[in-house]
Parts: structure tokens; sequence; C-alpha cells
């Protein structure tokens, strides 16, 4: 079975900025977003998944269960809806906010994962690399 549990560093980003433009981020956050390099820490205690996002400017918790819809605060206080199921030896985030719909898929092998970012309206596709801690 997956681990999807640990701590992950981000090391290499893809069509990044792009993305972040085309779902709307304004310019100064966008670069600031995209010169950080995140952790990630997956932790989960009985059916309650979470998932903490730290830079050296903020950190952002979510906690959810699988299957079920939640509220999710990015960095930068704006709110979307998330439904996150397991799939293999993926961790599939879809999201809905007021700048459309997106998906967010997490697929995991022994050193870490490959988080792959698709905005639905533009079809613009971003990739993260994130090594296991």
């Amino acid at each position: 079975m997956t681990n999807f549990e640990g701590t992950f560093t981000n090391f290499k980003n893809e069509k990044l900025d792009e993305f972040y433009s085309a779902i709307g981020i304004p310019w100064v956050a966008r670069k600031m977003m995209t010169a950080s390099s995140p952790t990630i820490e997956i932790s989960k205690k009985d059916e309650k998944w979470t998932v903490k996002t730290s830079t050296l400017m903020s950190s952002t918790s979510n906690s959810f269960q699988l299957g079920e819809e939640y509220e999710e605060t990015m960095m930068g206080g704006r709110s979307i809806k998330n439904t996150t199921v397991i799939e293999d030896n993926k961790m599939i985030t879809s999201s809905q906010s007021d700048r459309g719909k997106s998906q967010r898929v997490m697929e995991f092998d022994d050193n870490g994962f490959i988080m792959t970012m698709t905005h639905e309206k533009t079809e613009l596709v971003a990739v993260r690399h994130f090594k296991r801690v």
C-alpha cells in the first residue's frame, strides 16, 4: 500500500507561474508563491487526513475526510470547496471556486510525489515535484 503520510519538500516546478496567472492570482503574490519551495506534511488520524503546507512566509493546514466536501483556505486568504479521494497511489483533490474548477493529483512513489494541477477553464497544467524528507 502507498504511504501517503510524511513530510515532503518541493524541488522543481513546471509551468507554475503560467498556471497561477491563468487562475487569476495577482503578479506580486504569484511571484512570491513561485519563488518559495513549500514543505507539505501529510498525516492521518482515524479517518481524518491533515495536509499542512509551509513556506518561509506562511503556513496553512486543512483537515478532511475522504469523499466529503470541505473548505480550504488558500495562502492569501481565498476559500475553495474541495473533495479529496484516493485511487491507487494517487490523492486526488477536485476544487470549485469563483475562478472555476481545478484538480490536484498527487501521485506518490517511495521517493515522494508529483503534483499535477489542472485548471478546467483554461486547460492549463502545472507540475510540482516533491521529495520525501
